[in-house]
């Protein structure tokens, strides 16, 4: 299943910052939930509890199922080249995840809220499946009637998307120029213990 409990919480649990408001509180509160959190004393992780936990972080970092993360990870094992970096690849060609890395949404949850209320366009046409997989050729946009809202009008003026993608700020519109290279994607996680994990 999707994540869809306090955001803040599973950050702390985490350790990583998934919506700006964890990212406020997490600078004050640097432990686990929880009364022991400040105190409690982490035992020394397994191999397998650390494959778990990289699963975990890479996971909800995209906001998506175990049944979606492993047809992803099948799907890479059967490309040619690097699992791990063709495996990161797959999850940023998501609908979802390029309007989160254009700045379009401030989080992915956003991002996976305006593609599934039909705000966003890809080649002029509204598509609602915040997975459908983003083309070098695609345009997409935000519906001009939606262009209005704030949540848009905010977002697009603090926008800063990596180097793959190319937006435009008047036009509300992204695309994706080129597949990116492992260390050009802002996901915190190690994708060799995640690999590891779905290997065994």
């Amino acid at each position: 299943m999707k994540y869809n409990g306090p955001k803040v919480k599973i950050s702390r649990k985490i350790g990583i910052q998934i919506t700006p408001k964890a990212t406020k509180i997490v600078a004050k509160k640097n432990y686990p939930p929880g009364q022991h959190g400040p105190s409690k004393r982490r035992s020394k992780q397994s191999d397998y509890g650390k494959q778990l936990l990289e699963k975990q972080r890479l996971r909800l970092q995209y906001n998506i199922s175990e049944k979606q993360m492993r047809k992803y990870y099948s799907k890479a094992v059967h490309l040619t080249g690097n699992t791990g970096d063709l495996f990161m690849q797959l999850l940023e060609r998501r609908l979802d995840a390029v309007i989160l890395r254009s700045g379009l949404a401030k989080t992915i949850y956003a991002a996976r809220q305006y593609v599934g209320h039909g705000h966003v366009l890809v080649n002029g046409k509204p598509v609602r499946v915040p997975s459908y997989e983003v083309k070098t050729s695609d345009d997409i946009s935000i519906k001009e009637k939606s262009r209005k809202l704030e949540c848009f009008q905010e977002s697009v003026r603090s926008s800063h998307a990596p180097e793959y993608l190319e937006v435009s700020k008047t036009d509300f519109s992204v695309k994706y120029v080129h597949v990116p290279a492992r260390e050009d994607i802002p996901i915190e996680c190690e994708i060799p213990l995640v690999v590891e994990y779905y290997s065994r």
